[in-house]
C-alpha cells in the first residue's frame, strides 16, 4: 500500500513546520502573538515529543493512529489548539519534502 515507504523496520522523515496564526495586531506590542511564546509552546509541545522518535513506537499519539504527514499535523493541531486562544485562527503546514507538504485548519 505503501510502495517504498512499506519498510517492516519503518522509514524516517526530516520535516519541516510552520505555524500559522492569524488575528489582531495587538497595539501596544505590535505583535499578533509573541514569537518567543509561540517557540516555546512548539518545542515543548512537538519538538520534545516527537523529534528523533519512532513515532509508531515512541509516543503514545500513534500507538493507533499511521503516522501519515497527514495525521502528524492533525495531532500538532490538536496539541496547539488548546494551549493559543481561539482569538487566533490556527493552521499547521507540515513539510516531508519540498514538495510534499499538508495543511490542517481544523
Amino acid at each position: 500500500m505503501f510502495g517504498r515507504c512499506n519498510n517492516p523496520n519503518y522509514h524516517g522523515h526530516n520535516y519541516e513546520l510552520i505555524v500559522k496564526l492569524t488575528g489582531p495586531v495587538a497595539p501596544d506590542t505590535g505583535y499578533v502573538y509573541d514569537m518567543k511564546q509561540l517557540s516555546e509552546l512548539i518545542r515543548q509541545e512537538v519538538v520534545e515529543k516527537f523529534d528523533h522518535k519512532n513515532l509508531n513506537l515512541d509516543t503514545e499519539e500513534f500507538k493507533d493512529v499511521n503516522p501519515t504527514a497527514e495525521n502528524i499535523a492533525i495531532v500538532i493541531w490538536h496539541k496547539l489548539r488548546p494551549r493559543i486562544s481561539n482569538d487566533y485562527a490556527l493552521a499547521i503546514t507540515l513539510y516531508e519534502t519540498e514538495r510534499n507538504f499538508v495543511e490542517y485548519n481544523g
